[in-house]
């Protein structure tokens, strides 16, 4: 039986220069030796679906699944390039990230991961990318 809790994850997300942070309530799930980190995306504009997040952290490997208003897998693994997609209402394309760096410190359930990727939409290079999730215990009040 997996094991179970709620956690506070921040997510900082840097790209082109411009950094994104939030702080979202999260579900984590270990079964095996993989961690699911699982959170609801803020929803964004008038029309906005939800969409739900899974970041998949095994061994080597990251994978993030995204579920609702849009659909993506991405997957990384350092040193490597590794094909996922994306599906939106208005759009759907396939992708592939190459993995430049990848850092990863998880005890138990709590930790933290970093990862730089260069995006590819098709062939062509979209951009590069870094990502910083920290994952702690939820504050009881």
């Amino acid at each position: 039986m997996p094991d179970k809790t709620q956690a506070l994850i921040r997510l900082h997300s840097r790209y082109n220069g411009e950094d994104v942070v939030q702080e979202l309530p999260a579900e984590l799930i270990m079964k095996g030796p993989a961690l699911y980190v699982r959170y609801d995306e803020p929803e964004k504009g008038p029309q906005g679906g939800s969409t739900r997040t899974t970041i998949k952290i095994s061994g080597d490997t990251i994978k993030i699944m995204r579920h609702g208003e849009v659909q993506s897998e991405h997957s990384f693994r350092h040193g490597e390039t590794l094909p996922g997609f994306y599906r939106s209402p208005y759009t759907t394309f396939n992708l592939s990230t190459h993995t430049t760096v990848m850092d990863k410190k998880i005890v138990g359930m709590y930790g933290h991961v970093s990862w730089s990727y260069d995006l590819f939409v098709y062939e062509d290079l979209s951009g590069q990318f870094e990502i910083n999730l920290h994952i702690q215990e939820e504050l009881k009040s």
